[in-house]
């Protein structure tokens, strides 16, 4: 600071033991455990480093400080009007949530942390989800925010922010691709009942051929199976009565009858 800022401090000093202990209420500064304040000193941050939390003390006229909030900060992006590599046109809204690390860096690199890091933000969503299709957008939020989350902290490190997470919150899509889109997932859904539909009748065609090769080896089997369809049609419908009548004899039956009409 020179010869002329170490006699200007001096005077302040001296002024301090003057007034004491009057002046000890304004040159005592109390900063919280979750706070730091960058001690400004004719101009230059005092020490480089953040000081506190505790006592401080602050010279009058050559010292001024700015206190820092280092608790994490809450930042909500309001909804983005984003259109996606595939041409679709959506809202996403997110939240980021950050801290300051270095207090310095945060007064002396930039004017507005806060304000600089929600813009870059907003800047960084619609760049990352600009690059995404829908359906990468859809299925993928965990891997774009974590994206997200890493650009942001490359960029605001110089700043003193270490960013901690990234959400994106909701995806809003217009009415109609709404709509195209459940008339495409019920269309991909009847094409999978049909094929599940016609897996079953070729299964249900191949046991009942292998059964019919069954029941033809041994008729007595096949009279079971005629007694076990009655049961199962008197248990359902006692009204019914079902007589089974094998085919030949319906064979001769008809035979005999067309050789009495011939005569």
């Amino acid at each position: 600071i020179g010869i002329c800022g170490w006699i200007l401090v001096s005077l302040s000093f001296l002024l301090v033991l003057i007034t004491f202990p009057v002046s000890i209420w304004t040159c005592v500064k109390v900063i919280k455990e979750y706070e730091r304040a960058v001690v400004f000193r004719l101009g230059r941050i005092l020490s480089k480093k953040a000081k506190g939390p505790g006592l401080i003390l602050i010279l009058p006229c050559t010292d001024i400080f700015i206190k820092v909030d280092l608790r994490t900060v809450t930042c909500k992006i309001p909804p983005q009007e984003i259109l996606t590599k595939d041409a679709v046109t959506t809202q996403v809204d997110g939240v980021v949530y950050y801290r300051i690390h270095s207090a310095v860096s945060a007064i002396a690199n930039v004017t507005d942390v806060h304000s600089a890091t929600f813009l870059l933000a907003q800047t960084t969503l619609r760049n990352v989800l600009g690059t995404k299709s829908l359906s990468q957008l859809l299925a993928g939020r965990e891997e774009i925010a974590h994206n997200i989350q890493t650009i942001l902290d490359s960029a605001t490190d110089q700043w003193g922010i270490k960013v901690a997470r990234v959400e994106i919150k909701d995806v809003r899509i217009p009415v109609a691709m709404q709509r195209a889109m459940a008339a495409e997932a019920e269309a991909a859904r009847e094409a999978r009942a049909k094929v599940v539909a016609a897996e079953g009748e070729m299964n249900a065609s191949k046991a009942l051929k292998q059964a019919s090769m069954v029941l033809t080896e041994s008729p007595a089997g096949l009279q079971l199976r005629y007694l076990q369809t009655l049961t199962t049609l008197a248990a359902e419908n006692n009204s019914t009565i079902v007589f089974p009548l094998p085919i030949n004899m319906l064979e001769a039956l008809g035979y005999k009858w067309g050789h009495l009409f011939h005569h």
